[in-house]
Parts: C-alpha cells; sequence; structure tokens
C-alpha cells in the first residue's frame, strides 16, 4: 500500500477529468436517482453495462463515508491491486522476489504513460471501471500461469460484469498462454464454462448499420483506425512485441520457462490483435464494428512488457544495490511527474477532498452543484473539456447538473453506442458558432432542449442574468 500511495503522488490524482466525466455521474445517479434528469444517456448508456457505478454506491451507503473520500479510498485500492497482480505475476515468472518486485516498481513508476495509439494510460488519475477491470485481469493471467482454473474463472467473471471489452482481451492472452504450455484441451465442465462466456458476450457482435451521424463521430478518433497512426504509434506496437520475442530467448537461456511462455504468448497476442485491427480498418464495410477497438489490447501488452522488463532490469542490473533503484527511478518518476503537472497546468497536482479550489473552471462547476435546481438542465461550450486552463474537468462529475451534448467526451460514448449518434449530432450542431453566440441563441436553445442555464466565458453575453462569475467564467439564467 505504501507503493500505492508514492504512485499517486507520482502521478497525481484527478477525480473528475477526462473519463470521469463518463463514470462518476453514473455513481452519483446510483446513489441519487433524481440526478441528471435530461440527457443522461451519454453516461447512463455505459453504466447499464457494468456493475461498477451499483458496487462504488453500495459501499457508499453502507460504510457512510463521503463519496469524495470513499472515491480516494477505491482508487489507492485499486493501485494496490494493480501491484499486487504485477508481483503475483513477476514472482512467476522469475521465481524469486528481486524480479518480482523490479517489475512492480517499474509499473507503478509508468502508471500514467500512455499505451501508443489507445488514448489510453496503464491507469488512470481517477476512478473507472478500468480501475478494477485491469488489476482483475492480471489476476486472470496469474490463476491461469498457476493452473488454478476456478479462481481464474471467478476472476473472468468478476471482470466481465466490471467492463465486458477488457475481460475478452484478458481471455484471449489467458487461452495463448495455455497453448504455449501444450495444454489444448479443458475439462468438460470448464468447457461448458467457457462456451457459456462466449454466448453471454455474443451480443458485442450486433451492431447497427454505419449511419452518417455515427461515420461523423468515428472520424473524430483517428485512433481507432490503425491506418490513421503517426508513425511513432506504429513503432508502440512493433518495439514492444520484439522485446517481448528478445524477453523469450532470455527466458530460455535463463531457464525460466514461465518467462518464455508468457513473452512468447503475448507476443502472438499482439499480433493477432493487430491483424483483427487492421480487418476492421481497412474495408469501409466493418466500420461498425471499431467500437470494439482490438488495439486497446496493447494496454495488457504494455502493462505485462513492463513486469517482465523491470524484472529482467531488477535481476541484471539492479540487483540489491539501492543506489542503481535510486539511479533509475528517481528521475523516472521525476520526469513522470513533469509530465504530468504539463497535462493538468492550472489544477493542484493531488485534488484531494476538502483541499482549496484553484481552478476557476472547477469553481463555478461546484458553485453549481450548490446553487442551482438539481433539475437544471445546462448548455456549455461544446468544446469547454479542450480550453486552455479548464484541465479536462467534467461539467457532470463535478456539478452533477444536466447538459446538452458535448464534442469532447460524450462523442467518446457515441463511439461505443451508435443509437445515441443521431441525438449527439442534433444537439452539437444547435450549438455550432457558440463562441459568437448571443442572447437570441441562448433563448434558441432553450425554446428547443429546454435549457434554462448556460456557463459562458469572460466577458460574458449581454442580456444574460449571471448569479455567479470569476475572472473566467459566468454562469447564467436565460429568462
Amino acid at each position: 500500500m505504501i507503493l500505492a500511495v508514492g504512485a499517486v503522488v507520482v502521478h497525481g490524482y484527478h477525480p473528475g477529468v477526462e473519463d470521469a466525466e463518463i463514470y462518476l455521474p453514473g455513481i452519483k445517479k446510483a446513489i441519487d436517482p433524481a440526478l441528471y434528469p435530461h440527457n443522461a444517456a451519454f453516461f447512463a448508456s455505459h453504466a447499464h453495462l457494468t456493475l461498477f457505478p451499483n458496487l462504488i454506491a453500495a459501499s457508499a451507503r453502507l460504510s457512510h463515508v463521503q463519496l469524495d473520500w470513499l472515491l480516494l479510498g477505491w482508487h489507492l485500492f485499486s493501485i494496490f491491486l494493480l501491484l499486487l497482480g504485477c508481483w503475483h505475476i513477476g514472482r512467476i515468472a522469475f521465481n524469486d522476489d528481486l524480479g518480482a518486485w523490479g517489475g512492480v516498481a517499474l509499473v507503478a513508476s509508468l502508471l500514467t504513460i500512455p499505451v501508443a495509439g489507445t488514448a489510453l494510460y496503464v491507469m488512470d488519475e481517477y476512478l473507472t471501471t478500468r480501475s478494477f477491470s485491469t488489476p482483475a485481469v492480471l489476476f486472470i493471467v496469474a490463476n491461469i500461469a498457476e493452473r488454478k482454473f476456478g479462481r481464474a474463472l471467478a476472476w473472468s467473471a468478476f471482470t466481465a460484469v466490471i467492463h465486458p471489452l477488457m475481460v475478452v482481451f484478458g481471455i484471449c492472452y489467458a487461452a495463448l498462454l495455455l497453448l504455449s504450455e501444450g495444454r489444448t484441451t479443458l475439462p468438460t465442465d470448464r468447457r461448458q464454462a467457457a462456451f457459456t462466456g462466449v454466448a453471454v458476450l455474443l451480443p458485442l457482435g450486433l451492431f447497427p448499420p454505419v449511419t452518417d451521424a455515427y461515420r461523423e463521430v468515428l472520424n473524430s478518433r483517428p485512433y481507432f483506425f490503425l491506418l490513421r497512426w503517426q508513425w511513432y504509434e506504429w513503432l508502440g506496437i512493433f518495439a514492444p512485441l520484439a522485446l517481448l520475442w528478445w524477453f523469450r530467448d532470455i527466458g530460455r537461456k535463463q531457464k525460466l520457462p514461465s518467462l518464455e511462455k508468457m513473452s512468447s504468448a503475448l507476443a502472438i497476442f499482439g499480433v493477432v490483435f493487430f491483424v483483427i485491427g487492421l480487418a476492421v480498418t481497412i474495408p469501409v464495410r466493418f466500420a461498425n464494428f471499431a467500437e470494439l477497438q482490438p488495439m486497446r489490447s496493447l494496454h495488457l501488452v504494455y502493462i505485462l512488457l513492463f513486469v517482465l522488463g523491470g524484472g529482467l532490469l531488477a535481476r541484471s542490473v539492479l540487483g540489491h544495490h539501492a543506489w542503481r533503484w535510486a539511479l533509475l527511478f528517481v528521475p523516472l518518476c521525476s520526469g513522470m511527474f513533469y509530465v504530468q503537472r504539463q497535462l493538468f497546468p492550472n489544477t493542484p497536482h493531488l485534488e484531494l477532498p476538502g483541499r482549496p479550489v484553484s481552478n476557476d473552471w472547477v469553481k463555478g462547476f461546484l458553485w453549481v452543484r450548490q446553487n442551482t435546481p438539481r433539475d437544471a438542465y445546462f448548455a456549455l461550450d461544446p468544446e469547454h473539456m479542450a480550453i486552455p486552463g479548464q484541465d479536462q474537468h467534467g461539467f457532470r462529475a463535478i456539478a452533477e447538473r444536466s447538459m446538452l451534448a458535448d464534442r469532447v467526451k460524450d462523442s467518446g460514448a457515441v463511439t461505443m453506442f451508435p443509437a445515441l449518434a443521431q441525438t449527439w449530432q442534433t444537439q452539437v450542431r444547435a450549438q455550432e458558432g457558440w463562441k459568437t453566440f448571443r442572447l437570441a441563441d441562448f433563448r434558441r436553445l432553450r425554446q428547443i432542449f429546454g435549457v434554462d442555464w448556460v456557463v459562458v466565458q469572460q466577458p460574458g453575453v449581454e442580456g444574460l442574468l449571471c448569479p455567479y462569475s470569476n475572472s473566467t467564467l459566468q454562469v447564467c439564467r436565460i429568462e
């Protein structure tokens, strides 16, 4: 747990940013169903596919702990579980504690490193479904490697109800790991359980046709399509696979059979999903499969690469010399800390509960939470999460109020749930030209959608009644 706390200190804690705009409102609505009476589908669609918000909401009811502190506690615990899973896999691969701790230390140091082209980190700076599914997948792998199939099945079931997509990657890698060990069949009862799992996942293959609205959203996400990746992102695919093949040879030479099998299975795993990624990229008719995001398989590749690479570093270079560990990890952690400060320059590195708020956008969102009716319906600049100084804070997550769809985060929800595409397109197009909106434009939004509040940047808009303002923004009513 000390290492988990240290990882949070290095990588920061921001409970309301980025994808928290999708997951946190689902938790809050599970606690208080009266919240978000308008436009909730943009986060509720995710919430309906996972038990994650219900789990957090139930823990809030049972513990009577304030939600802000509870989120921090779950975040720390999820990082602890991730590092524990890394330790178990490192112990299996290297058969000693030194290698295991090398992998754990490297993963803890690189929690917020981007996974090539996928818009993912190893672990986010806030609580999401991936906070639970990522360590769960590692426990699937560890139990498969130790042939504890009952435990692996239990972790698979848990992952499936938390993150139905990530469990596919874990099961596929586990299957390749079994094949690499020469075990090609399973007992009848486990085979039946596997068939049941596949049947549960079959609905993922039922995709509606691609509409013009949905195609507009897909085109806003170039990382869905491999042929749109930059050269350095392609390097992020093949460099890890080459390293894994090298690790395989090292495992063979050093008589570490688990390292050899894990590395070779992981390299094959990466190639398989690369081919699948190409398959859904090149033929236009397969665009509706892009929502499965097969290249997110790199998330597991990177984590296990760091576990195995860190273990080899510890065994061959670092040894039991504390100064060598410091020489590697102090600059590495300092660099990761610096990068995080550049990502959130106008926000405290640790947004802990009760700490004074310095970001003007967050101040405004908190005022909205405390001073507007719970059924208030807001409109904001559809690009507000990308505005310099905003630091990607989510309005719904912090203000706990409904809002019209935006371009930055709600478009991501649409990529996973195409049925939202037409609603998203209608609302976003109605907000085009936001920066030049006058009073009549806001009244038009009220007439069409029923919004009765807006958040605008300074110097504001003449004619709006604004009960709150700071140096950056105003919160105004549409009379």
